[in-house]
């Protein structure tokens, strides 16, 4: 009794549903792949995934839909934290990444400036950056809301991303 008690809560903490994210194990292998992508670009290192902030991130995206679907950020700074919001099943973990990198083509690296919004894009590079954690809440006014954390946080004034 003692193995199998032993064995379930092995199965159980290493289980996607056990970590507090309500994606998919798929899912969460494509938001790190895409993620890494983008980084690989650039030259730093491959995040890993965190249950610990896909559970900070998943509190955060409830919050929101508790508040009629507001999409704002936390504020919580021990954290960073990029948002998206598309039409319910519509966008994929590759369709949201593929959002915030994209923002490269508003990021002059050698001013370290954007012309447009780009600061998903540097927390997604950010090179210090090595842990990620996402989630979302479906149909939030006809709209799924993405969260995803980063530990360490990055976007520091005045520093560049790598």
């Amino acid at each position: 009794m003692k193995k199998l008690l032993c064995l379930l809560l092995l199965v159980l903490g290493s289980s996607p549903l056990w970590s507090q994210s309500n994606l998919t194990q798929t899912e969460i292998d494509e938001t790190v792949a895409i993620h890494n992508e983008w980084r690989a670009k650039v030259g730093v290192p491959p995040l890993e995934w965190s249950n610990e902030l896909a559970s900070v991130a998943l509190k955060w995206a409830k919050q929101l839909k508790k508040e009629s679907c507001a999409f704002k950020h936390s504020h919580n700074s021990n954290y960073g934290e990029n948002l998206f919001m598309g039409t319910t099943g519509f966008y994929g973990p590759k369709d949201v990444v593929d959002a915030w990198g994209n923002e490269v083509k508003d990021y002059n690296y050698e001013k370290n400036s954007c012309s447009g919004v780009c600061g998903h894009y540097t927390q997604v590079i950010w090179k210090t950056t090595k842990r990620v954690g996402c989630a979302k809440v479906v149909d939030c006014d006809g709209n799924d809301i993405w969260v995803c954390n980063y530990d360490p946080p990055g976007n520091w004034r005045g520093q560049k991303p790598y």
